[in-house]
């Protein structure tokens, strides 16, 4: 089944648009109750929480409006991260968790993502038929119970903390990015309390400045400041908390790749890697593959998403894995991404091996990579388009297998996104300008 609405990580898009307004959002929640009440779920307790973005109270009131009509009953946590929300439904037994974030996009931006009642992402399955169930919603009345976040913020900080030993980072300085996002409450008392200094950036919410020029996708602040301050580690998070990048004591700054790499490598080597095995998406760098396989493990791809990856882990009894864009998903910690939890484990490993994250990021070596986004028009199926069906095949065959092509569409923007991997910065850059040349010859590029 289709899903007209929902993308790889719920439904987004801007502000007062068409899909993302106080109406809409209201119709999208009734029909999850409906939908839960379909599974035999009556009355299901919902727990509803959102980032830092003005529109966010204003959409969290209309979802749990809808929630209600449909209902269920709805209780608003007001800003708490995601993997809080996550931890939450499944240890109160809430029958479901909804969160408000656009992640990492820009203010102007907002959605609703959806969490089962074991804190896992709901399938494309669930969302479609959540989808097939708009049309019975109708207008909802405003009733959301507000329930007290702090609680819910409160339980999760002292879960963190109990990732590493008490005083386990005192005499650590550590530059802490949380993107004028939800985890400004959350991220530095952790590692406060685990005694570290804590230098914090990105820590001034004011409804508008989410994620701008700070946070996971503009690392370079940290970057600037870990180099400045001489500080051990830097962490920089997503406006809603659920992935993070980091930064070594040199100033530079580790993808999602790479610290899936330390992890996984370091696991492998005291024998508690689950399965021996690594799950991540087609997005990932081969040089990940290379260093997990050189250690004795295994990687598993998927489509590209956090819950695709949860998924996956799940089926096949791993407990590690995650994306190049810092959503980092240990599963015996908690059921989704994660990005102070995957801080505090690399955190753990320089621990361990008393090596500092620039020696430790060495195990894996980056294949030469380059990539494009492109904004289009309409989304036009990728194979009924030749000039770029015949790019990407004589690219993959080009490079047999020494490198990789990767074209998709966003599943959160209208954009065509575009990689090439091999084996030198030559190679990809004239693959990546043959990519981008036959999908203008394509589509309608905006």
């Amino acid at each position: 089944m289709q899903r007209a609405y929902f993308g790889t990580d719920g439904v987004r898009g801007p502000y007062g648009g068409p899909v993302i307004n106080e109406a809409f959002v209201a119709r999208i929640g009734e029909a999850a109750a409906r939908w839960l009440a379909g599974r035999g779920v009556v009355a299901g307790k919902v727990l509803i929480g959102r980032d830092t973005r003005h529109s966010g109270s204003a959409l969290m009131q209309a979802v749990g409006a809808g929630l209600a009509a449909g209902g269920a009953r709805p209780y608003a946590l007001g800003i708490v991260p995601t993997p809080a929300v996550s931890r939450a439904v499944r240890a109160d037994g809430a029958a479901l968790g909804v969160v408000i974030t656009a992640s990492h996009n820009p203010a102007q931006d907002n959605g609703v993502k959806f969490f089962g009642p074991d804190g896992s992402k709901l399938t494309d399955a669930d969302e479609a038929l959540i989808e097939s169930l708009l049309g019975s919603a109708g207008h909802a009345p405003a009733s959301t119970v507000a329930l007290p976040g702090e609680a819910v913020l409160e339980r999760y900080i002292q879960a963190a903390t109990h990732l590493l030993a008490d005083g386990a980072l005192a005499g650590w300085k550590i530059v802490v990015d949380t993107a004028h996002g939800a985890t400004t409450a959350s991220s530095p008392v952790v590692l406060w309390s685990l005694g570290a200094e804590v230098i914090g950036i990105g820590d001034r919410p004011d409804g508008t400045n989410i994620n701008a020029g700070v946070g996971s996708e503009h690392p370079q602040a940290m970057a600037a400041r870990v180099l400045d301050s001489g500080a051990r580690m830097g962490i920089a998070h997503d406006g809603d908390g659920d992935r993070c990048v980091l930064c070594d004591e040199t100033g530079g700054v580790l993808d999602g790749d790479e610290i899936l790499a330390v992890l996984a490598t370091h696991a492998l080597s005291k024998g508690t890697l689950a399965r021996d095995t690594l799950v991540v998406t087609v997005q990932s760098n081969l040089g990940l593959d290379e260093a997990v396989l050189a250690a004795g493990g295994r990687v598993l791809r998927t489509a590209v998403g956090d819950r695709y990856v949860a998924e996956r882990m799940r089926e096949e009894g791993a407990v590690l894995g995650g994306e190049s864009s810092g959503h980092i998903v240990c599963l015996d910690f908690g059921p989704t991404g994660d990005g102070l939890a995957a801080a505090l484990k690399v955190a753990s490993v320089v621990l361990e091996t008393g090596r500092p994250l620039s020696q430790l990021r060495r195990v894996m070596r980056k294949f030469p990579q380059r990539s494009a986004a492109l904004t289009v028009r309409e989304k036009r199926r990728i194979e009924v388009l030749p000039a770029l069906t015949e790019a990407i095949r004589a690219l993959e065959a080009g490079m047999g297998s020494k490198g990789r092509v990767l074209v998709r569409y966003s599943g959160t923007e209208p954009k065509l996104r575009l990689l090439v991997e091999g084996p030198s910065d030559a190679v990809v850059e004239a693959g990546l300008e043959r990519l981008c040349a036959a999908a203008r010859a394509s589509l309608e590029v905006l």
